[in-house]
């Protein structure tokens, strides 16, 4: 087994970059980087020397690295021949406008090198990374929600950044407004930004809220009025499963399938046979 590393910069997403890593032989020396880095192990045990202390990042943890923090990284032999971690290399004027929305706080916060042992918000971060490592170029709805999400609940728990308290949720015609939007452009790429926009919220204040009202994340509720459409579509109209899947803002027919098939119990050609 060889060490295998590749990088992916997230189209859409400026500053935004991924790493996935399998390594055997190859250890990090003492390092520091210009950006922030969030690591994750997923396989094996990876130890760390920053601060004058030595850890150990395995499956549940987090490490985070603010620009400038010296530190470095190696496998750990006890716990294997490899370990494979994935990490988002994320540049500092995104790092602040994270911060900037999700929280009351100047947009300058100090972090310093921290591990953090949190399984439950390990696994969302590590959700999103394979998520975006597999179609970086999907519509921007869910990646964009998640990453607020995930970076609010990342503050929260560094205790360094209070994330703003977001009560109640939308009103009855801001939620008409954002159906009515969905509706008129559902083929097209909808964004956090456009929905938040038509309610006059940030899109973290929008996230929160939205959840509030429907029950449900934007991604998930758009994702269902687009399958509702389709099915309607499927019914009456003599086109393609992939003119179908595109004319409801599915850019890829397999995931259109997927989705189908996870929300109906059947593949749209054959909801189309029995309609």
């Amino acid at each position: 087994m060889k060490d295998d590393v590749r990088y992916r910069p997230v189209p859409g997403t400026p500053g935004l970059v991924l790493g996935v890593a399998r390594l055997v032989d190859f250890r990090f020396e003492r390092h520091y980087h210009v950006d922030y880095h969030i690591g994750l192990v997923t396989q094996g045990v990876q130890r760390q020397t920053f601060r004058g202390r030595s850890t150990l990042l395995g499956p549940g943890g987090i490490a985070l690295m603010p620009p400038g923090e010296v530190h470095d990284g190696a496998g750990v032999a006890d716990y294997g021949h490899s370990h494979t971690l994935n990490t988002f290399r994320i540049a500092p004027e995104l790092m602040r406008g994270f911060i900037a929305e999700v929280s009351d706080c100047a947009p300058d916060e100090c972090f310093l090198g921290t591990l953090i042992e949190d399984a439950g918000l390990a696994a969302r971060f590590v959700a999103l990374h394979a998520s975006w490592m597999a179609d970086a170029a999907a519509g921007p709805l869910a990646h964009e929600a998640a990453s607020l999400a995930l970076m609010g609940a990342l503050f929260a728990r560094t205790g360094v950044v209070k994330p703003q308290q977001v009560r109640g949720g939308l009103s009855a015609s801001h939620l008409r407004g954002v159906l009515d939007y969905c509706q008129a452009h559902l083929g097209e790429k909808i964004g956090l930004e456009d929905l938040a926009r038509l309610c006059g919220l940030s899109r973290y204040q929008f996230l929160r809220r939205f959840a509030l009202s429907v029950g449900l994340t934007p991604h998930a509720w758009l994702t269902r009025l687009r399958l509702e459409r389709a099915c309607a579509t499927l019914a009456r109209a003599p086109a393609s499963i992939a003119q179908v899947a595109a004319e409801v803002g599915f850019y890829d027919q397999s995931h259109f399938n997927r989705a189908f098939r996870s929300a109906y119990g059947v593949a749209p050609s054959a909801y189309r046979r029995a309609a």
